[in-house]
């Protein structure tokens, strides 16, 4: 009996136990209620494909969901019982990827119409009856884990999971209720094996089987519970009671998930379009720290004013349908150690240039390290960056340049949100949507225009003017003109030189940083 509490509290299942995988229900269109015109003809066809050459074949997942709730799903998978050689070969433009979660994209259309339908084989359930079958992590060699049915390490944690199995098993190893229904678009039968129907309707994000067990199985569906909740908080949905309350004691389990997996999983909290709601979700789940150190960050400022807009655009352009760079958003999250930096080496006089890209590197090791900040992401955000200084100058070859720039659009987008919030002048803002958009001729204007700007603007400035000089005392060093006019006895006005600032002079700061860059 004392074995038994112990083995519920560590969230072992008894060996003597066989896990539940519920009961195959057959729900008619008459009941569920899908509109067959919500089905993307491309999921259509991989089904049909897959029905025909003698394979089970089924929309699942977040897809069927959506299409119960009467929504049109952004994305369709597909699950079926055929291998993914034997869907690779079924289609021209097919393609496995993966290697611990292998699965087929198939691609439709080309450039940026194309779609992707990704194709998964039903998989087996695995659980910590087997434990002792394998020891190891993530890392553990493909060799040491061929020939073995089941492959988890003996806290529960699934190190494999390229085992074929039966419908009942797939839909039992998925997470959560609502995403284990599969979708038959020819006969319009949903399959349900857990009660996804019901919960559904009520409005309820349930784990499928013990969800202390199931965090421990795989501890990114902590992440996943969060992000599903925040999705579909505006339709009225909460988390199981059940399914919630072990959230935090749970969160230390992540600590043993590969940094870059963590990584990703951050990204998609933050650019699947409910990103301030996701924040707002880790918040009241007490998860607002220790999941990620950048998400850490990112929670911390998301109250801030840069931050806040930048959110609340990116749920924007993900809701009318345009692309999103986690670059873009990163690069807001961390301006504010950049600018910090770089104001500090300023400070120390050093050049505006150099000291924006030391500031920089010193951002990206202390908060984004080896993961993704030394590949394509970092070179991103850095340009987006650098290109803030060169906002600052209007005049000369520069703007006809930096307007040619492949990045020029993010770092102009970039430059908008600064001056949404007063951090820059509105004008410059609208000067460079203006001249994005002008034609040749009428970007010299505004060039033109700007010059003349700048000019009225320091002959604005009032000049000072030196005390005289008593009489009979000779001039210092300072007070001669730098350069004079030799040999005009003639009374000629003397001609001075105009001195250079210095590049930390204070206030002077951007407009050098754009002259440098």
């Amino acid at each position: 009996m004392i074995k038994q509490f112990i083995d519920k509290l560590m969230g072992k299942t008894p060996k003597s136990s066989k896990p539940h995988f519920g009961r195959r229900t057959e729900v008619p269109a008459s009941v569920h209620g899908i509109d067959p015109n919500l089905v993307d003809e491309r999921a259509i066809n991989v089904t049909r494909t897959l029905q025909q050459a003698g394979f089970e074949a089924y929309v699942v997942g977040g897809a069927v969901r959506d299409l119960l709730l009467g929504l049109r799903p952004k994305d369709f998978d597909v699950a079926t019982n055929a291998t993914p050689e034997q869907v690779k070969g079924l289609f021209r433009r097919a393609f496995i990827i993966g290697r611990r979660f292998r699965i087929v994209h198939v691609v439709y259309g080309r450039g940026r119409d194309n779609e992707v339908i990704e194709v998964s084989t039903f998989r087996a359930h695995l659980d910590n009856v087997a434990a002792e079958q394998v020891k190891g992590n993530e890392r553990t060699s493909k060799r040491q884990l061929e020939g073995m049915q089941h492959a988890v390490d003996s806290s529960g944690r699934v190190l494999r999971d390229n085992v074929w199995g039966p419908q009942d098993e797939d839909a039992t190893r998925r997470d959560f209720t609502v995403n284990a229904m599969y979708y038959d678009p020819e006969s319009q039968i949903v399959v349900d094996y857990h009660g996804g129907i019901q919960d559904a309707k009520k409005h309820v994000l349930r784990m499928i089987g013990d969800p202390v067990a199931r965090y421990r199985e795989d501890p990114v569906r902590i992440i996943r519970a969060v992000r599903f909740a925040a999705k579909l908080s505006p339709l009225g949905f909460k988390l199981e009671v059940k399914t919630a309350k072990p959230l935090t004691k749970s969160a230390t389990l992540l600590a043993d998930v590969p940094q870059s997996r963590l990584f990703d999983e951050m990204l998609k909290l933050l650019q699947t379009g409910h990103a301030l709601a996701s924040i707002a979700q880790l918040k009241n789940l007490g998860l607002a720290t220790g999941i990620y150190p950048l998400l850490d960050v990112v929670v911390e400022r998301a109250d801030s004013a840069f931050v806040q807009v930048a959110l609340a655009d990116t749920d924007r352009r993900v809701g009318e349908g345009k692309p999103v760079a986690p670059s873009f958003l990163l690069a807001c999250v961390l301006w504010a150690d950049v600018r910090e930096g770089w104001a500090k080496r300023l400070a120390r006089k050093e050049h505006p240039h150099p000291a924006l890209q030391d500031a920089i590197d010193e951002v990206f090791d202390a908060r984004i390290g080896d993961v993704s900040g030394r590949g394509k992401l970092a070179a991103d955000m850095r340009e987006i960056w650098m290109m803030q200084p060169r906002f600052e100058k209007r005049v000369g070859s520069t703007p006809f340049g930096l307007v040619e720039q492949p990045r020029f659009r993010a770092g102009f987008d970039f430059l908008r949100l600064r001056a949404d919030i007063e951090e820059v002048d509105i004008r410059l803002a609208d000067w460079w949507q203006e001249f994005s958009m002008a034609s040749d001729s009428e970007r010299e204007d505004l060039v033109q225009a700007a010059k003349a700007e700048q000019q009225a603007s320091q002959a604005a400035k009032p000049r000072v003017r030196r005390a005289p000089r008593p009489e009979g005392a000779p001039a210092s060093a300072e007070s001669r003109p730098a350069v004079e006019a030799e040999g005009s006895d003639d009374g000629a006005a003397k001609k001075r030189r105009r001195r250079r600032r210095k590049p930390g002079a204070a206030g002077d700061q951007a407009g050098d940083g754009g002259n440098a860059a």
